[in-house]
């Protein structure tokens, strides 16, 4: 299973610091959604991360300084992908880009062709959110084939049910809270959560 983490929405004291360090720690795949920042802000915490790590991030808003970055990882949220057009995401995918996006769904699964993978949430309770709540049924189990993107799950992530993931057919795991409501812990937390992954020496190409 991949295990991705996602950045605070908000200002984090030492944020850089602190994604390079998770990169030391051993990440692969770092999601950058600062929701309320302008592109000015996103492109100095940028410029504050290694350069070596930059293939490893997806950016979810401001597209166009991937390029200055060498980052071929972009993240469309439901909305931005509702109102892209089906051949600029191709075009996006002929240049080389990986792309991803999110859904609450599945249903919606058939309609993401051009997509990587996609995160599905909520999964379980939000850390992050107390008021988003997992509507999932008892016994949910996901059945995709081979022409779906890679599902990750979403929301209420944390050591403790990680296992439970890899029982409902999910491809990869993403945390948020699990790792920031505390960041002062954020490096200990994801080396628990690495420990608890399973088949982390099987991790899928995303």
């Amino acid at each position: 299973m991949q295990l991705i983490v996602i950045s605070h929405p908000d200002t984090i004291a030492h944020e850089a610091q602190l994604i390079n360090q998770l990169f030391e720690a051993g990440l692969m795949r770092f999601h950058l959604r600062k929701p309320d920042w302008d592109e000015q802000q996103l492109f100095g915490l940028l410029k504050q991360i290694d350069p070596a790590f930059h293939p490893y991030i997806a950016l979810h808003q401001y597209h166009n300084i991937a390029i200055d970055f060498d980052i071929k990882r972009l993240h469309y949220t439901e909305k931005h992908r509702l109102t892209t057009e089906q051949n600029k995401l191709i075009l996006q995918k002929k240049k080389g880009n990986v792309l991803s996006t999110s859904i609450h769904d599945i249903t919606e699964l058939s309609a993401l062709t051009p997509f990587d993978y996609t995160f599905f949430s909520p999964v379980f309770n939000s850390i992050s959110k107390s008021d988003y709540q997992s509507k999932l049924p008892e016994g949910f189990h996901i059945d995709r084939n081979d022409t779906q993107p890679k599902i990750i799950a979403l929301g209420g992530v944390e050591c403790s049910n990680l296992d439970k993931l890899k029982h409902m057919g999910f491809d990869g795991a993403a945390v948020l809270g699990t790792i920031w409501n505390d960041p002062t812990h954020a490096i200990t937390n994801f080396r628990k959560l690495q420990e608890h992954l399973p088949n982390t020496h099987q991790q899928p190409t995303l």
